[in-house]
């Protein structure tokens, strides 16, 4: 089962220095429109194509994220059957993070 972390619990991760691995799986264009500092982005079209790309650093949680939450769960668990232990889905995706954490990211 795939795990998933709240804005509010990935918030205090970053705020306090930890590493985390941010994977953005939507579109090019939805990626231009917000993001998170520091993403990568890897639609999830892509992901299993491209998987050897996702490089999080020494003991980094990686967090796929989407708008609203649905696709980072399909990509936590494509990365989970690839071998990747710490993975988790960013519940409510950039969309709860601009409303619950950050208001300067644009909603869409």
């Amino acid at each position: 089962m795939v795990q998933q972390i709240s804005v509010k619990e990935l918030f205090l991760k970053l705020k306090a220095g930890e590493p985390v691995y941010l994977l953005d799986v939507r579109t090019p264009a939805e990626h231009e429109t917000a993001a998170l500092p520091g993403s990568t982005l890897i639609p999830l079209s892509e992901l299993t194509e491209r998987a050897d790309e996702v490089a999080p650093g020494e003991g980094a949680l990686i967090v796929a994220y989407c708008h609203h939450g649905v696709r980072s769960l399909s990509a936590a668990a494509i990365l989970e059957k690839l071998g990747h232990e710490r993975v988790a889905s960013l519940q409510g995706g950039i969309d709860a993070w601009s409303i619950h954490i950050d208001e300067s990211v644009p909603r869409y």
